[in-house]
């Protein structure tokens, strides 16, 4: 959408593959973007750069994301913005997690953080409350928007990964009352939505 509007782009991504296919991708569709293969940790960009950063699910599989959060910062202009969703500790997502993966295996004693980190992605992957998220990018002036959306994994309503599968997860799909999941607990969803301005 940002090429589709003319902007003057830069994407990175950790792999090769990731990179080939953005480009393929943009290339079908007749649009352009600097691609570069590059670590969000250590953006290979100058400070003061940039007007919009933009970032979807990536950061919090850094293993240092507050590294990530410092970078993104870094390489904004003086009143730039960023875009940016992380995962929200207090989700449905992870509640289902830990009811699975804890409670119903008599692991008490297990985080939603060891949750996210062992079962919902990547390993390592995390997720952050409001107020952690907060601290993570507490070196931007202002934090202009913090929204959190349901994902159609709080809502059951796509395929959940190989390990997550069976015939108790396929009656929970069939008869889980998103309606009321969306007018009761829309602030429990796994997005967390932040506008930032440095």
């Amino acid at each position: 959408m940002f090429a589709e509007a003319g902007a003057d782009l830069n994407g990175v991504d950790l792999t090769d593959r990731a990179i080939k296919y953005t480009h393929d991708r943009l290339e079908i569709f007749g649009l352009k973007s600097r691609l570069e293969v590059a670590d969000a940790e250590n953006l290979p960009f100058p400070q003061n750069n940039f007007d919009l950063v933009y970032s979807w699910g990536v950061i919090h599989h850094s293993p240092d994301t507050q590294k990530a959060a410092t970078e993104i910062h870094r390489v904004l202009k003086k009143g730039g913005i960023a875009k940016i969703m992380i995962y929200h500790k207090y989700s449905l997502v992870g509640f289902m997690l830990w009811i699975r993966y804890a409670l119903l295996k008599g692991r008490f004693n297990k985080s939603l953080d060891d949750i996210y980190a062992e079962y919902l992605e990547s390993s390592g992957t995390k997720a952050y409350s409001i107020k952690q998220a907060k601290a993570l990018f507490s070196d931007f002036s202002e934090i202009i928007n913090i929204k959190i959306e349901l994902s159609s994994g709080d809502l059951l309503m796509e395929h959940s990964g190989q390990r997550h599968r069976g015939p108790l997860l396929n009656l929970a799909k069939r008869l889980y009352p998103r309606s009321l999941i969306k007018m009761l607990f829309k602030n429990y969803g796994l997005f967390m939505l932040l506008t930032l301005k440095k």
